[in-house]
C-alpha cells in the first residue's frame, strides 16, 4: 500500500525576520498565465518612461580655471585624482571626490597642449605653445605655491600634444614631427616623419605598448613601431583628425575624431575601409575617450555637445549638453566606468554620470534587484515602436536641432541627385560608393 504524503519546507513560507516580506508560492507554468506578456510589456514601458524621468546626468562643474580648457589626464591608479591645463598655460590637479583643487602650477607661456602620467604616477610632463616641455613631480599634497618643474627641455618647435608609454619610462610628443623621449635625455631618441609639416596628437596603444599612431596636418593618420626607425602604413582621409584614441580591450581597433563632424574606427590591420563611421555631431570633434570597457566611448564637439557611443553601432545612445557650456575641447571616462569629465571653452570642467539615469549610492537588494529586472523588460522589448520611440528621444539645443534638419535635407538632396545621375548614365558610369569608403582618399605603406 502507497501512501502519498505532503511536505511543506518552512523556509519557503517563513519569513526569517519581522520586517521582511511574505514570500509568495508561484507555479512557473506558462498556461497558467495567459497574461504574462502584455504585463511584462507594460512593465518595461513603465520601466522606459521612468528612466527618461530620472535621467539626470550633469552632477557639478569645477571652477577655479581662468581659461579655456584643453587638455584633461586621469591619473593611472587613483580614481578620484584629475589633471586639467588651460589656454593661461595653468596646471590644476583636482580631487573629484571633494570636488576641490589640490595643486595649481604655472607651468606654460601660453596654451597647455597637452598632459600626461607615467605609469607609477610619481610625476607628470606637459608641453605647451611656448616649445617646452617640462616634468613635474606629483606631489599634491605639498604646502609650496606653483611650485618649480623638476626638469625643463627647450625645443625648437612647438608641441601639439604630448603621451607616455604604458610601461618604459619612455613618452612621445607631435608637433612639426613625432619624436619619442626617454625619460632621463634631453634630446628624442627617435624621430618619425613623412612629408607633413605638423601632426595634431600622438597616442600610444595600451594593449601593444610598442605601437604609435599619430593624426597630421595633410589629413593623414600615421602608424609607428617605436622599434623601429621607420613609420609603418599611413591612411589619408577626406578631412583631418583633431584626435586618435585607442581602444583599451582590442588590440588593434583605434577610433578618430575627424573635422567632417563624424568619428572613423579602424582596425590597423586593414585601413582601406574603416569599420564603423559614428554619425550625429554637427559640428567638428574635437576630442574623445574609450570607457574601460572598451564597448562604448565618449566624444566631445565643437557643437557645443558630448555624445556616447556605443563602440559597434553608428549613432549615439545619449547626448548631454547644458546653456552655458561652450565648445568641448577634452573630454575623458573614469577608470571605473561611472563618470564623465569634460572641459569647454568657458573655464568649466563637467562631471557627468556616464549611465543618466543610474542611481549613485548604496541600494538594498530588493531596490537593485527590481532595477536589473527593468533593464532585462526593455531589453526584451526594445524593438517595439512605442518603448523604442520614448528610450531614443532627446531634447537638443535648438542650433543643434536646426542643424540636424539641415543636414537631413543636404543628404537627402545628394542622393536624390546621384540617383538621377545614374539614372540617365551608362551601367556602371556612376558607381555605387559604400558610406565607410567615402572618407577614405589613399593608403601607402
Amino acid at each position: 500500500m502507497k501512501v502519498k504524503m505532503l511536505c511543506r519546507d518552512p523556509n519557503d513560507y517563513v519569513r526569517e525576520t519581522k520586517k521582511d516580506i511574505f514570500k509568495m508560492p508561484r507555479n512557473y507554468d506558462s498556461s497558467l498565465h495567459p497574461l504574462e506578456v502584455p504585463r511584462e510589456y507594460s512593465r518595461a514601458l513603465n520601466s522606459t518612461k521612468l528612466e527618461r524621468v530620472f535621467a539626470k546626468p550633469f552632477l557639478d562643474s569645477l571652477d577655479g580655471h581662468k581659461d579655456g580648457v584643453h587638455a584633461l589626464c586621469k591619473h593611472p591608479t587613483q580614481l578620484s585624482v584629475l589633471l586639467s591645463g588651460a589656454c593661461d598655460g595653468e596646471i590644476k590637479i583636482w580631487n573629484l571626490a571633494d570636488r576641490r583643487c589640490l595643486q595649481t602650477y604655472i607651468a606654460h607661456d601660453g596654451f597647455v597642449r597637452g598632459i600626461c602620467m607615467n605609469s607609477s604616477a610619481t610625476m607628470f610632463l606637459s608641453c605647451g605653445n611656448d616649445k617646452i616641455i617640462k616634468h613635474w613631480n606629483y606631489e599634491p599634497w605639498t604646502k609650496v605655491k606653483n611650485p618649480d618643474a623638476i626638469q625643463t627641455i627647450v625645443g625648437k618647435t612647438f608641441y601639439t600634444s604630448i603621451d607616455h608609454h604604458f610601461r618604459k619610462p619612455v613618452y612621445a610628443t607631435s608637433g612639426e614631427r613625432v619624436d619619442v623621449w626617454d625619460i632621463n635625455h634631453l634630446e628624442p631618441i627617435k624621430s618619425y616623419s613623412w612629408g607633413v609639416d605638423s601632426h595634431y596628437s600622438v597616442k600610444f596603444s595600451p594593449v601593444e605598448h610598442n605601437i604609435l599612431a599619430s593624426s597630421a596636418a595633410d589629413r593623414s593618420i600615421i602608424l609607428y613601431d617605436i622599434r623601429q626607425s621607420v613609420p609603418m602604413r599611413k591612411v589619408v582621409l577626406a578631412m583631418s583628425s583633431n584626435q586618435i584614441c585607442w581602444n583599451p580591450l582590442e588590440a588593434m581597433i583605434f577610433t578618430v575624431a575627424n573635422e567632417d563632424h563624424n568619428l572613423y574606427t579602424f582596425d590597423m590591420r586593414k585601413l582601406e575601409s574603416p569599420l564603423q563611421v559614428h554619425k550625429d555631431h554637427v559640428g567638428a570633434v574635437m576630442s574623445l575617450d574609450y570607457s574601460p570597457t572598451g564597448k562604448e566611448f565618449v566624444s566631445a564637439s565643437y557643437d557645443k555637445t558630448i555624445r556616447i557611443f556605443e563602440a559597434k553601432n553608428g549613432h549615439s545612445r545619449e547626448v548631454y549638453h547644458t546653456k552655458r557650456m561652450q565648445h568641448v575641447m577634452a573630454i575623458k571616462w573614469s577608470l571605473d566606468n561611472k563618470y564623465i569629465i569634460s572641459g569647454s571653452d568657458e573655464m568649466n570642467i563637467r562631471l557627468w554620470k556616464a549611465q543618466a539615469a543610474e542611481k549613485l549610492g548604496l541600494m538594498k537588494p530588493r531596490e537593485r534587484e527590481q532595477l536589473e529586472y527593468g533593464e532585462k523588460l526593455k531589453d526584451k522589448f526594445k524593438y517595439f515602436p512605442q518603448i523604442k520611440t520614448i528610450k531614443r528621444h532627446r531634447h537638443l539645443p535648438r542650433p543643434v536641432y536646426n542643424a540636424i534638419k539641415e543636414n537631413r535635407i543636404i543628404k537627402a538632396s545628394k542622393q536624390r541627385k546621384e540617383a538621377n545621375r545614374r539614372a540617365h548614365s551608362k551601367p556602371g558610369a556612376v558607381p555605387y560608393v559604400s558610406e565607410k569608403k567615402k572618407a577614405i582618399v589613399d593608403e601607402q605603406e
